[in-house]
């Protein structure tokens, strides 16, 4: 298990770094597929099975904050495979008899999974910003879009995964099945990611644990709007309305939501093809503002059409699919953002800040989904989406608004 000798040091170690987040990727996807199908089985609603994940999102929070810390003390290997090993345990813990699969212990594996998810992000993201030269900007961007755009469309393909496997072994045997195959990627990764990646030269203390950085707490509080405006209809809304409103069966909304991942990574790999830049070649401020512009015009667009039009269910299908290719462009857009303004010396500290407004956003998104869309309904989610989307316009104003080839302060 090696990789060829002929490649470049710093792309061998890309191509570690990316097989690992794929791998990860796929086991995050089909376990929440899992869960969710495995638990709507034996009679849970969906708003019950939504919070099963909800330690999922609050350790989110937490991890991407310490993690960045961890990774600096201890290395981007360190907390990578510490993830790895870690969805490997979240993973084992599933596979205790149907009699002891209990709420509380679904939860503390989905809070587990959580952990290891965002150790694992914020560790890939960052080895990024550390293999490419600094002054190679045009290919940073390149090599994050291709990074986040893969992993995305993989999580859609996981979905398929989870119930194709749930449907050949049922829910022990294919819980099984991916801790046998992300335990071996644990090893290999053990074995050949560099020792030093990420570990700072100087030690940072927890004072350090918040960015000082003024353009990554501009990015950072429009991240958190960003994702805040997906989940808020994403998670619970969409799904309960697609079944219980349209009548659609389980399998067809779990295929639609699949398809739309998968479509909205392939865009955001697609995205520096979509995005213009500045005197470097890459987008700054400026793009991020444009674009978020446009995204917020959709889903009101779409809450508009499900009020006045008689049968709105096309309208609904594709706007959602226009929301997901213009949303991956924004979400490519702060990616490359944050990689380029991150410190060099300290990297995973500023993308964990990031990566934890990130998750502060999800989070809100996910419990603003449930209440919302309980006590108003689906057009309702579209809206608050829509400002939140105008709010992460509004703070992307104050970033630079072309890249200096100087990081954010």
């Amino acid at each position: 298990m090696s990789l060829p000798s002929t490649l470049a040091p710093e792309v061998r170690q890309y191509l570690v770094v990316t097989g690992n987040y794929w791998a990860f990727t796929l086991t995050d996807g089909a376990l929440r597929m899992l869960v969710v199908l495995h638990f709507h089985q034996l009679g849970y609603s969906p708003l019950e099975v939504a919070m099963l994940f909800l330690f999922y999102e609050v350790f989110g929070v937490i991890t991407n904050l310490l993690g960045g810390w961890l990774g600096a003390h201890a290395g981007l290997n360190t907390t990578m495979n510490v993830g790895l090993a870690m969805q490997v345990v979240a993973l084992a813990i599933l596979l205790v008899p149907d009699n002891l699969l209990s709420v509380a212990l679904v939860m503390t594996a989905q809070a587990l999974s959580g952990i290891a998810k965002d150790l694992n992000k914020m560790s890939a993201k960052s080895a990024i910003r550390l293999l490419v030269p600094k002054d190679a900007q045009g290919t940073l961007y390149q090599w994050v879009a291709i990074l986040t755009g893969s992993k995305n469309a993989l999580k859609g393909v996981g979905f398929f995964l989870g119930g194709a496997l749930l449907a050949a072994w049922g829910f022990r045997g294919a819980i099984a099945a991916m801790a046998a195959v992300l335990a071996l990627v644990w090893v290999f990764s053990m074995i050949t990611l560099r020792k030093d990646l990420g570990r700072a030269r100087t030690r940072p203390g927890f004072s350090q644990l918040f960015s000082k950085s003024r353009a990554i707490n501009y990015l950072s509080a429009a991240r958190l709007f960003l994702f805040a405006s997906r989940d808020v209809w994403f998670v619970v809304a969409l799904p309960v309305y697609l079944s219980s409103t349209l009548g659609w069966d389980d399998w067809a909304v779990g295929a639609f939501l699949a398809c739309w991942v998968i479509g909205y990574g392939l865009v955001q790999s697609l995205a520096p093809r979509f995005t213009s830049g500045g005197d470097a070649g890459v987008p700054g401020g400026r793009a991020a503002f444009g674009w978020a512009i446009a995204l917020s015009l959709v889903p009101a667009g779409i809450a508009i059409a499900l009020t006045t039009i008689a049968s709105s269910e096309v309208y609904l299908v594709a706007g959602l699919l226009a929301f997901g290719a213009i949303f991956a462009v924004n979400s490519a857009l702060h990616s490359f953002l944050i990689i380029s303004y991150a410190r060099d010396d300290g990297v995973s500290l500023d993308v964990g800040f990031y990566y934890m407004a990130n998750a502060m956003g999800r989070l809100l998104g996910t419990v603003l989904s449930g209440w919302v869309f309980q006590t108003w309904g689906l057009s309702y989610c579209l809206w608050i989406s829509s400002g939140l989307i105008g709010l992460a316009a509004g703070l992307s104003l104050f970033l630079p608004k072309n890249y200096s080839g100087e990081q954010g302060s």
